[in-house]
C-alpha cells in the first residue's frame, strides 16, 4: 500500500513536471490549500489554480518522502522563473486518488514581496 500510495503522490508531480494536468489523479472533491490558494475544494478548481503556475515551472525534484497509511508528507522543490521553491505538501490518497493536498511554502518569491 505505501508503494501504490507513494506512486499516485509522484503522479501528481510529473504531471505539474510535463505541465499535463490531466495526469494527476486527483479525487473529483479534493480539498487543498496552500499560501496563495488558501481553501478550496474540486479537482476543475485545483487544476485551474495550478494551470496558471504551469508556464513559470522548469522542473520538479522530489527531495523525499515519509508515507503512514493514506498520508504521504513529500519534500519536494520547484525550480520555477521566481527561482527554487521548496515545499512540503502533505497528500491523503484513497483508492489511487488524491483527496488532500496541503503546500507549506514561502510564496515571497512568487507575490513578489
Amino acid at each position: 500500500m505505501r508503494e501504490e500510495t507513494v506512486k499516485t503522490v509522484e503522479a501528481y508531480l510529473n504531471a505539474l513536471k510535463q505541465k499535463d494536468l490531466s495526469l494527476a489523479p486527483l479525487a473529483g472533491d479534493v480539498a487543498f490549500e496552500d499560501p496563495i490558494a488558501g481553501k478550496n475544494t474540486g479537482a476543475d478548481n485545483f487544476r485551474a489554480f495550478l494551470s496558471g503556475f504551469l508556464p513559470a515551472i522548469n522542473d520538479v525534484r522530489v527531495l523525499s518522502h515519509i508515507c503512514e497509511d493514506d498520508y504521504v508528507a513529500t519534500h519536494w522543490e520547484v525550480d520555477t522563473v521566481f527561482g527554487i521553491i521548496p515545499i512540503l505538501e502533505k497528500f491523503r490518497v484513497s483508492d489511487g486518488k488524491i483527496v488532500e493536498a496541503i503546500g507549506f511554502y514561502d510564496p515571497r518569491p512568487i507575490i513578489g514581496s
